[in-house]
């Protein structure tokens, strides 16, 4: 669209850094903000514009992080607000900002707030979280937990449950309690203040609950489901833009929810362009396209994605914002296995031309790109050989639930599992160069280190102008230098292909034709045979007519 209200974060592409796993400046295995710092330049050489930062803030890390005990504080083993306060500066003066992580649908157990609200039922702070009488022996309802287990925590204090869609101790806030939103805001606005440049919320569709509390449908013969009642709620977008008018209008920053259970409809009221709530969302249909239908492995059942599943889900949320709201594009994240094991394809042969065949297909389309850290390199899934060498607790929980209590499955087919989609395939360390422990760390990294970091590592991508690192930065360049690929309007071609994603872009009289191969076999493709323009970019120096090859993708402005 011609007539497309600009703006920076739309035209920006954002790095995400998981702290505890990019680079660790002191040797205690753990990454730091000081090792954020140290590694700014490259970055800056990558050429992002923006660093997601996940949680960085005090807390027990029952969750990595994402369990707050003090909003105004640096976790100990990141470092001190003095490193913030460097970090962001260098940041800064390279031309990069800085998003927060806001986790305020929840608070640690360790919190303040929770603390005195668990203390009696008639303290000032008891409303700060939700309290619920059971029933009888039950909890108050039989939701289970996004973790495993019971969703609601007895407390023998005060002889009554707390809700925490997460972990135990990751108790739910209140948000219908109006001096929770003041304080919530008042934190937002410190860190404002203190000149970051925005905010990813994490969990934020589900600030809202239904107030029935009713029971959910079974899951797995064990639990009810809670989503539908937690996930834009009544109260949701009401809140949102309270926030809005309180804190976010009230600064230049960039801001994108994280929308568990968000439809293409409610993202429009996210993300509307009226700018009265967010700037855009993360939805996750697109990442759910490998999921299982068998009820008891629910998420860790898996698929290779069938491009035919995925494509429709793609084109509906690009063809469905178009003019009314403002969308993100991500394979991984903290929470995603890698990309090119997902996705594409993690052999020798193969890695590096499906990465770029992703990267290609993502960076193309129209919202803001998030990249992974290591994602620029075509990092890959871990293996995992036993449970021990799992770190999430999402993943300990669950093999505690399915193998250890339930016997539902097997350990092995439950680590099988885990190596395709469980969390900390993401989570392992970043992998600097080909020296002990991949150039994270001179200590024992927190998680084991991928064993093929020998073979993939930023030292030797750098200087290598075919690797996926240099193929990233010349993605990012061209997004920085065709408008076309920010503002451009988008129209889905080859709908029925089983092999072939393809689309086009359109800006000012300018049309940018993208083909991308999903599969490792050559495929018949007459789109570019009649097309005479400029390729923008390609994972094949050269091409054959008629033909797209292995993995291959082009883009050609025309």
């Amino acid at each position: 669209m011609e007539n497309e209200k600009k703006a920076w974060w739309k035209e920006a592409v954002v790095y995400q850094i998981y702290p505890r796993s990019f680079a660790d400046s002191n040797g205690d295995g753990i990454g730091d903000l000081a090792g954020i710092t140290a590694h700014l330049p490259y970055l800056k050489e990558l050429g992002i514009d923006v660093i997601w930062l996940s949680p960085i803030y005090k807390s027990p890390n029952d969750d990595n992080g994402y369990d707050i005990s003090d909003y105004r504080d640096i976790m100990t083993e990141f470092g001190t607000m003095e490193d913030f306060d460097r970090m962001l500066y260098k940041a800064h003066s390279l031309g990069i900002r800085i998003v927060m992580d806001l986790v305020v649908n929840h608070t640690s157990d360790e919190h303040e707030w929770f603390i005195k609200s668990r203390s009696s039922k008639d303290n000032p702070y008891r409303d700060y979280y939700i309290w619920k009488d059971g029933k009888g022996d039950l909890p108050p309802t039989n939701w289970q937990s996004l973790f495993s287990g019971s969703s609601w925590q007895y407390d023998e204090t005060t002889d009554q449950y707390y809700l925490h869609c997460f972990t135990k101790k990751q108790p739910d806030l209140n948000w219908d309690n109006e001096k929770v939103r003041n304080s919530v805001y008042d934190m937002m606005t410190w860190w404002c203040e203190k000149g970051i440049d925005g905010f990813r919320m994490d969990v934020i569709s589900m600030i809202s609950k239904d107030p029935a509390y009713p029971e959910g449908p079974l899951v797995d013969g064990l639990y009810g489901e809670l989503l539908p009642y937690v996930a834009n709620g009544p109260h949701v977008h009401e809140y949102l833009q309270e926030m809005n008018r309180r804190v976010l209008s009230k600064y230049d920053i960039m801001t994108v929810g994280e929308t568990a259970g968000v439809t293409l409809e409610e993202a429009m009221k996210y993300a509307n362009n009226e700018g009265t709530e967010l700037n855009m969302v993360f939805h996750f249909e697109h990442v759910d396209t490998d999921a299982t239908t068998t009820p008891i492995l629910g998420k860790w059942g898996y698929d290779h994605p069938d491009l035919t599943k995925l494509r429709p889900i793609l084109n509906k949320w690009q063809t469905g914002l178009e003019g009314k709201a403002w969308g993100s594009l991500y394979w991984d994240n903290h929470d995603q296995p890698r990309v090119v094991s997902r996705f594409g394809n993690d052999s020798p042969k193969y890695r590096g031309l499906s990465a770029k065949m992703l990267a290609t297909l993502l960076h193309m389309m129209k919202g803001t790109p998030y990249i992974y850290q290591g994602e620029e390199l075509g990092m890959t899934n871990m293996t995992f050989t036993s449970v021990d060498d799992c770190r999430d607790v999402e993943e300990i929980n669950a093999y505690r639930q399915y193998v250890t209590d339930h016997k539902m499955i097997s350990s092995e087919e439950m680590l099988k599992c885990f190596s395709a989609v469980a969390r900390d395939n993401a989570r392992t360390p970043m992998q600097w160069d080909d020296s002990k422990n991949a150039g994270f760390s001179t200590g024992d990294p927190w998680i084991k280190v991928n064993p093929n970091y020998r073979q993939i590592n930023a030292a030797s991508q750098t200087d290598d102008p075919a690797s996926v690192f240099n193929y990233y930065k010349k993605l990012i360049k061209l997004r920085h230098e065709n408008e076309i690929i920010v503002y451009g309007t988008f129209s889905p071609l080859l709908e029925d292909s089983e092999q072939i994603y393809a689309y086009e872009r359109h800006y000012n009289d300018q049309t940018l034709t993208v083909a991308c191969n999903w599969t490792d076999k050559e495929t018949k493709c007459s789109l570019f045979d009649c097309i005479s323009g400029r390729e923008l970019i390609s994972n094949y120096d050269e091409h054959k007519a008629g033909i797209l090859q292995p993995y291959e993708a082009r883009a050609v402005l025309h």
